[in-house]
C-alpha cells in the first residue's frame, strides 16, 4: 500500500480536526440545551380510576446559578407549562450553590411549572451548598418552593386523589431517613416515591414499599459514548445510568437525565422531561 503524501496527510489531518471541534462545539453549544421529551407509561397498581390517563412531568437537576442559563430555564418552564400537566414532581438538584443563589432561585421559581392537581418536590444534595452541608441553604430553596405552590417532601407522604407519593430527602446531605414515613404507608394502596440520588434504593427501610420511583441526580453521566457506559457517573452502583431499572421487592425506578447541568457539556445524554401517563398496572 503506497504510503500518502504530504498533501493528503495534511487533509486527513485537517478533516480529523475539523470533525474534533465540530464535536467540541456540539458538546457545549448545542445538546446541553437541546431538551428531549421523553414519553412513558406510568403503570401503578390499584391506581384509582379518577387518576387513569392522567399526565405526570418529572422536572430534575435544574441548576439554577451561574453555569445554567437562565433564560434556557424559563424556556423549559414554558414548554412544561404548555403540557398541562396534571401532576409535576422536582426531584432534587433545584439550585447549584453560589452567594446570590436564593435571590435567583426567587426569582426563576416564582415561574416554575405547576399541576393542575398537585405539585411535588424533593430537595438534591446541591441544595445543601457547599459539600452538602448547609442545611440553611437546603431551608431557603425549600421555602421558595414552597412559595410557588410545591408541596415540599422531607421524608414525608402525602396522598393525591387516593395516590400515596413519598418524598425522602437527600442521601449525600446526610437527611435520607424513609424509616418512618415507610411506616405510614398504607401498603394495600397505591403509591409512588419521589427520591434525588438513585443509591438511594439500595439502602434498607423500604419494607412495604413496592411500585415506582422517580430520581435524577446522575444526569445520565453527561458525556456518553456511542457505545458503553458513561465514564463518569456519581453513583455507587454504575447501573444507575438513566432510564427505567428493575429493582427488588417490587420496585422499579426511572432515573431522569434532567434539565441542567454542572459543566456546560453534554454528549449522547440530552437533557430530559418525561412526560409519564398514569395507567392502572
Amino acid at each position: 500500500m503506497p504510503l500518502p503524501t504530504r498533501r493528503q496527510f495534511l487533509t486527513g489531518t485537517a478533516a480529523g480536526l475539523g470533525s474534533l471541534a465540530a464535536t467540541g462545539l456540539y458538546a457545549w453549544q448545542v445538546e446541553p440545551r437541546w431538551v428531549s421529551l421523553t414519553r412513558r407509561l406510568l403503570p401503578i397498581a390499584g391506581l384509582p380510576s379518577a387518576l387513569e390517563g392522567k399526565t405526570l412531568v418529572q422536572v430534575t437537576d435544574v441548576h439554577v446559578g451561574q453555569v445554567v442559563s437562565d433564560d434556557y430555564v424559563l424556556g423549559v418552564f414554558r414548554d412544561i407549562t404548555r403540557l398541562a400537566p396534571d401532576i409535576v414532581v422536582h426531584t432534587g438538584d433545584w439550585t447549584s450553590y453560589h452567594d446570590d443563589v436564593v435571590g435567583q432561585a426567587e426569582r426563576i421559581y416564582a415561574e416554575m411549572p405547576r399541576g393542575t392537581l398537585a405539585t411535588l418536590g424533593v430537595l438534591g444534595n446541591h441544595d445543601y451548598g457547599l459539600r452538602w452541608l448547609n442545611g440553611g441553604n437546603a431551608d431557603n430553596i425549600a421555602a421558595i418552593a414552597r412559595n410557588s405552590g410545591c408541596r415540599m417532601l422531607r421524608n414525608e407522604l402525602t396522598v393525591v386523589e387516593g395516590l400515596q407519593v413519598v418524598g425522602l430527602d437527600d442521601l449525600w446531605a446526610g437527611m435520607f431517613n424513609p424509616r418512618e414515613v415507610m411506616k405510614a404507608l398504607d401498603v394495600k394502596r397505591p403509591m409512588l416515591a419521589l427520591t434525588h440520588n438513585p443509591d438511594s434504593v439500595d439502602y434498607e427501610s423500604w419494607s412495604g414499599f413496592r411500585g415506582w420511583i422517580l430520581a435524577g441526580h446522575t444526569h445520565g453521566g453527561q458525556v456518553k459514548p456511542p457505545f458503553g457506559a458513561p465514564p463518569v457517573i456519581p453513583v455507587a452502583n454504575k447501573r444507575y445510568t438513566s432510564g427505567a431499572f428493575d429493582l427488588s421487592g417490587g420496585r422499579e425506578m426511572y432515573i431522569c437525565r434532567g434539565v441542567g447541568f454542572t459543566l456546560q457539556v453534554r454528549f449522547n445524554a440530552r437533557p430530559e422531561v418525561t412526560l409519564f401517563t398514569l395507567a392502572r398496572a
